[in-house]
């Protein structure tokens, strides 16, 4: 999952690049306590407070003349690495249980893992065939 964040990226308030968290996990205890923590974070209904603060960089749009309007600027927000590996992990471990547990309509096809053009495809051809 970790594998395509880009090593590059700019640092938010934790001051972790994506390459000091892949070379943190390979160490299978501490992917072991990752998943700990993700699975608390379900398990209480609770967002730490830590996750919820980011760094805004407001940056001037490029090829402007002046910059006397606020639209001319564009904010970036950086949000803590950890909390992007946070939120992908547990997005990631609802869609198996809601999938699983048969909670999303068979035709929902848009924005799950494993679904694709094909499915989209037998989806309608049944729908046409049945009426």
């Amino acid at each position: 999952m970790i594998k395509k964040y880009n090593n590059l990226s700019v640092l938010g308030p934790d001051k972790l690049m994506w390459s000091h968290i892949k070379s943190i996990i390979r160490k299978n205890d501490c992917i072991c306590k990752f998943i700990d923590i993700a699975n608390a974070c379900i398990e209480l209904g609770h967002w730490p407070s830590y996750f919820k603060t980011s760094i805004t960089v407001v940056i001037p749009k490029p090829n402007k003349a002046t910059f006397d309007s606020p639209k001319l600027y564009q904010p970036i927000f950086l949000l803590s690495t950890i909390e992007k590996l946070f939120k992908k992990m547990i997005g990631e471990h609802l869609q198996f249980h809601m999938i699983s547990n048969s909670f999303i309509y068979p035709s929902q096809l848009r924005g799950l893992k494993l679904r694709s053009t094909m499915d989209a495809e037998v989806a309608l051809t049944h729908i046409v065939c049945l009426e």
